[in-house]
């Protein structure tokens, strides 16, 4: 059974390369709409405000416009290209942006619209002559990307496919000749010798006219993205005439995928993926059926009625910062785009600012600073966006009292109903509400003058207006030589906001258990945290089944780099604070962390580590309901279409695999592929490796591809993090992701699992 591109002829070549993924091009008014353009406003500032017509190009992926440049006194005008539509994040209506809230009136709210990129590429801030035109652009952007983000494995291959014959095409004749075919072969990351590439263009090159075009190309194409391996498994079961009916598909998932299947669930397979009606898989929506992650865990499955503390949070440390520590920019854009990865915890320091107004930076550095009142703003439009679930504002208060009392005003006004500011039981409560309770709610962790006790005391009587310093605070201010404040003022009002969430000085945990009350939580510098989770992990699980507990990165992280988030998970920490805004290891872990559940930034701990009775340690394993010893067999089979590194777009990489364990330190492990040389398209590995799991519950699986290197640094090209608990066996398809966590389209590792119980 060959893949089908029979819309791909020799009259339709030029359309279907242009715009592949939409069937209907004359039907596709928010196409049309986009490809004809129009003019908008770039606003850059205040006094750069300029008027470029924007189009769609006829690849229908590239967002050019017209540009302006002065040579010899003449104008001369080109256009100049912003970006591909894969690389756009979101379109926002409105004055969504710093840019345009500093530099527009709000009588323009509606005619401007912000584009947001995937990488670190500045938004794309833009005004419309009309309400009604800023909403076409609006309508019209995000239902061409929502188009693109919905292709089908197939339509991806072909898009990329024919994207890279198109710039093959050096002459754009819709041929493609030898020389070209050379090209072609290097630019998809394929290294071959010029024999191979004369013999293919040889089998191809049906008119023997010297050139490829409309059919031949197609058939160059079946030959290119033919994959064996595919064909081996799928012929195995399919035994009806080559073709794979309901039978044919439960065989399949019972044999190879170890899946609970139903001749039912076949049939509905069938019915969901061939859409045309007929009844069996084909290869192509064969192909759809064998992704890593359990589709079980794409929606909410879990239980979010338990107590906030029995749940892993999704947090943020210094979320303001868009770069480093020292001299980075600070932004609202930071706290948009962590809130939009479904962070649940959000850090604010704050800072008395000029004109009496409050402000966001990192203290005693160089970074940029915001206005206060700007971040809540951005934090309510933005906070349930991606999850329902509540955010956490985490104050690192360095404001005087009258500075205090207007952030107080600011989180009251802006966050209206939507902020906690009493407790939401009658009486005193004993234990955290739940997330489920909890939903589009804001709560404030901070300094509190008294006891929450006092709101149903009716006891408002402050003894003290005075509180210690934050302990992130205090560790700050010792780094950086300044005078260490032994108590600093707290405005009522800002403390009578803090609810379930109040910062109280860590002694220790015998003290935590008889002086502290559940709702007050301590943070816990990484090296303080590491130690403890290292001589007192079960009495740190212990303490986490009653109390929040908040964890930072060390002060000297100055480069904004990241701790290891594992060791603090399996002590059962609740607010492992990252920096969002690094791309690395220690952030693919914690967004593989938070990938199950919904992606709603809280994951169910695990039953050990809720339950009292627990005596879990995870660095000295007992038995108990924790230790499910597993093998974990892994074969690596091969990869597609990886794509070139940008730094090196005239190498061909040279890739390998790294599967890694992340979990209790009796799982740690880590093993490898060889790697191969020059071949980025379609390399083949075929290696078997096997790890030994003990405690399944917290293990995280990562797949990492690298291009070798014999004299330098390997270089990333992807990677992809899941827990263990939400992997499929059998034939999987791993997609790879950018450092920075988006997906690589059409780039992707096969292989073959199997997760059985030690003997």
């Amino acid at each position: 059974m060959k893949l089908s591109l029979d819309h791909l002829t020799v009259s339709n070549f030029s359309n279907f390369a242009f715009c592949p993924h939409f069937a209907d091009i004359n039907g596709d008014e928010n196409l049309k709409f986009l490809l004809k353009g129009g003019e908008l406003v770039k606003i850059r500032s205040g006094s750069w405000q300029k008027t470029r017509f924007f189009k769609l190009q006829d690849d229908c992926k590239t967002l050019w416009h017209e540009s302006k440049k002065t040579l010899n006194k003449n104008q001369t005008y080109f256009f100049l290209c912003i970006d591909s539509i894969d690389n756009v994040e979101s379109v926002r209506m409105g004055r969504q942006s710093e840019g345009l809230n500093k530099y527009t009136d709000p009588s323009v709210e509606r005619r401007c619209f912000t584009i947001t990129f995937k990488n670190q590429q500045k938004n794309l801030d833009l005004m419309a002559a009309s309400e009604e035109n800023a909403k076409q652009w609006v309508n019209s952007l995000e239902k061409v990307i929502n188009k693109m983000q919905n292709l089908s494995h197939q339509q991806k291959t072909e898009h990329w496919f024919l994207a890279c014959i198109q710039k093959a095409d050096k002459n754009a004749d819709n041929m493609i000749s030898l020389k070209e075919l050379k090209h072609f072969l290097k630019q998809i990351n394929i290294e071959v010798d010029d024999t191979y590439a004369a013999d293919i263009f040889r089998k191809c090159d049906e008119s023997n006219s010297g050139t490829l075009e409309g059919p031949e190309i197609k058939k160059f194409y079946e030959l290119l993205t033919k994959r064996e391996e595919i064909y081996v498994i799928y012929g195995t079961y399919a035994k009806t005439e080559g073709q794979m009916t309901a039978n044919d598909l439960l065989n399949f998932l019972l044999n190879e995928q170890r899946e609970k299947a139903s001749i039912e669930d076949a049939v509905k397979l069938i019915q969901k993926y061939e859409v045309d009606g007929t009844d069996y898989m084909g290869l192509q929506m064969f192909l759809t059926l064998v992704s890593i992650f359990n589709p079980a865990h794409k929606n909410m499955y879990q239980d979010m009625t338990q107590p906030l503390n029995h749940y892993y949070i999704s947090s943020s440390h210094n979320t303001y910062l868009m770069e480093d520590q020292l001299k980075g920019p600070s932004s609202t854009e930071a706290y948009i785009k962590a809130l939009m990865k479904s962070c649940r915890c959000v850090e604010l320091d704050c800072w008395d600012g000029p004109n009496g107004e409050p402000i966001i930076y990192h203290g005693y550095t160089l970074t940029s600073k915001i206005l206060f009142r700007d971040v809540i703003q951005a934090i309510k439009t933005y906070a349930f966006k991606t999850s329902p679930y509540p955010v956490i504002l985490s104050l690192e208060n360095h404001c005087t009292v009258d500075q205090q009392k207007l952030m107080a005003h600011y989180m009251i006004s802006i966050l209206g109903d939507a902020l906690v500011t009493k407790p939401l039981s009658r009486t005193m409560p004993t234990t955290f509400p739940s997330p489920e309770e909890l939903k589009g709610r804001f709560l404030i962790k901070g300094k509190r003058l008294n006891k929450l006790d006092d709101v149903f005391t009716n006891n408002n009587t402050i003894v003290q207006d005075a509180v210690s310093e934050e302990d992130e605070a205090a560790e700050e201010n010792e780094q950086k030589s300044k005078p260490k404040k032994t108590k600093i003022k707290l405005a009522k009002e800002l403390s009578d906001l803090v609810i379930y969430c109040k910062s109280v000085h860590f002694n220790s945990f015998q003290h935590a258990k008889d002086q502290q009350a559940f709702y007050e939580m301590s943070s816990f510098k990484e090296s303080k945290a590491f130690n403890l989770a290292e001589t007192s992990a079960t009495a740190f699980m212990h303490h986490n089944m009653d109390k929040l507990s908040r964890i930072y990165p060390a002060g000297s992280r100055t480069d904004s780099s990241n701790y290891n988030p594992v060791p603090m998970w399996n002590v059962g920490c609740q607010i492992v604070a990252l920096n969002f805004q690094t791309p690395c290891k220690e952030m693919y872990l914690n967004q593989g962390r938070f990938l199950p559940n919904g992606f709603c930034g809280y994951i169910l701990k695990p039953e050990f580590q809720r339950n009292l009775s627990s005596q879990f340690n995870p660095n000295t394993l007992t038995k108990g309901p924790w230790l499910k010893k597993k093998n974990f067999h892994v074969m690596v089979i091969s990869a597609q279409q990886l794509p070139k590194l940008k730094d090196k777009a005239k190498s061909i990489v040279d890739p390998f695999v790294k599967v890694e364990i992340h979990g209790v330190p009796a799982d740690n492990a880590k093993k490898q592929t060889h790697h191969i040389d020059n071949n980025g398209f379609n390399p083949m590995w075929n290696e078997r490796f096997s790890f030994d799991i003990h405690v399944p519950d917290l293990a995280m699986v990562q797949f990492v591809v690298e291009d070798y290197d014999s004299t330098s640094l390997n270089d990333f090209i992807g990677q992809y993090s899941l827990p263990l608990s939400s992997v499929q066996n059998g034939y999987r398809h791993i997609p790879l992701l950018t450092k920075r966590g988006d997906i690589i389209s059409s780039a992707k590792v096969f292989v073959h699992l199997i997760l059985l119980d030690a003997k």
